[in-house]
């Protein structure tokens, strides 16, 4: 059994979909364990308790503020449309909670420097629920995009991040919704393109973004498919596609000046249950291994096992860092702050580069 001083007592606001996840996933860390559960009614909460066979001893509650009125909470993971983000963490922090906040963090930039400041207002840890980065394959690519014998410059990246739920979806989802989910397509699988581009150089923010011509929208104003290139000062670029209207891909190609790594599945290994994931890494070092018939040398497949899944990773890194402050071990650690704002900055400035008719936008450090 584990040490119930040792474990971070976890609140959940909402049932969304994404909270059946978490609920595993809180189940799953050493260090932490699912305390309370709230709904818009206690109906609600209670159904999905019963569904998801949460243990008895879970807590629950016909309101959000209810979980965050329950002293025993340490921390809440806020799954709710991204429209209701800015008031609820905002909510949580004050009541001291610390704040696991599902992604994408807010509507835009200032909302979301409302919450980062409630948080270190109050001495709570801030994480946004990008999963894909606290699986250790994500930390082995860096090392592979960081070897300049094998990889050499960063030159371009490209990611890729579509599905197509069909029109119940296009209609009827939140995720398409202006006073809910305003920000669509460019909000739910924009924010991990962006992310995953961020991510390959070290976060160094770009000069420029430039979105392309042809972003389709609904009736309503919001984006459901569109695309952007980004431009950094030493010649490095990226661009991204992210749609409710294409095919599933998760793909990400990052190019070297003398390699390359590709990957069809960056937000979620396809082996995942298998207890790995893989990425394939090529570089001009391999010429020598080049079988008869072929052009270049076949990439080679890094298989990284992990213990845990990535949600789990998360939750477990995200409870190391709460279990830390609660002891006065550590002030809360800043860097995943920065990392949500600067994701933020320049999905607003795509956002804007759309409105303003497809002009660049520069963004200022």
């Amino acid at each position: 059994m584990a040490d119930e001083k040792k474990l971070v007592r976890f609140g959940i606001l909402g049932c969304a979909n994404i909270s059946i996840k978490l609920c595993k996933a809180i189940s799953k860390a050493p260090n932490a364990t699912l305390h309370a559960l709230g709904s818009r009614s206690v109906e609600k909460a209670a159904a999905f308790a019963a569904e998801q066979g949460l243990p008895t001893a879970v807590r629950v509650y016909g309101s959000y503020e209810a979980v965050l009125d329950d002293e025993e909470v340490d921390a809440v993971y806020v799954p709710l449309p991204t429209a209701l983000h800015v008031t609820w963490a905002v909510r949580a922090a004050e009541r001291r909670k610390h704040v696991l906040l599902e992604k994408p963090a807010a509507m835009n930039a200032a909302e979301l420097d409302r919450i980062l400041e409630a948080c270190e207002a109050h001495g709570v840890q801030f994480m946004d629920g990008t999963m894909w980065v606290h699986h250790p394959r994500t930390a082995k690519m860096k090392e592979a995009l960081s070897d300049a014998q094998r990889f050499g410059q960063l030159k371009w990246i490209h990611t890729s991040l579509t599905y197509n739920p069909g029109p119940e979806f296009l209609k009827n989802s939140i995720r398409v919704k202006p006073d809910l989910d305003g920000l669509g397509a460019l909000g739910d699988t924009g924010w991990y393109c962006i992310r995953a581009i961020l991510w390959a150089v070290d976060y160094e923010l770009p000069k420029s973004v430039l979105a392309f011509p042809g972003a389709i929208l609904n009736e309503e104003g919001v984006i459901i498919s569109c695309g952007s290139s980004m431009h950094w000062e030493d010649g490095k670029s990226a661009t991204f596609h992210c749609s409710f209207l294409s095919y599933v891909t998760f793909d990400a190609t990052f190019l070297g000046t003398k390699g390359s790594i590709r990957l069809n599945d960056f937000v979620l290994p396809f082996e995942e249950s298998l207890g790995y994931g893989t990425f394939l890494e090529s570089s001009e070092l391999d010429y020598g291994k080049i079988e008869p018939g072929m052009w270049c040398p076949k990439p080679n497949e890094h298989v990284v096992e992990t213990e845990f899944s990535q949600d789990v990773c998360m939750v477990k890194e995200f409870a190391d860092l709460v279990i830390k402050v609660k002891g006065c071990e550590t002030k809360p650690e800043k860097i995943w702050p920065i990392l949500s704002r600067k994701t933020q900055v320049v999905l607003d400035a795509v956002k804007e580069s759309i409105q303003r008719g497809y002009q660049p936008v520069e963004i200022v450090s």
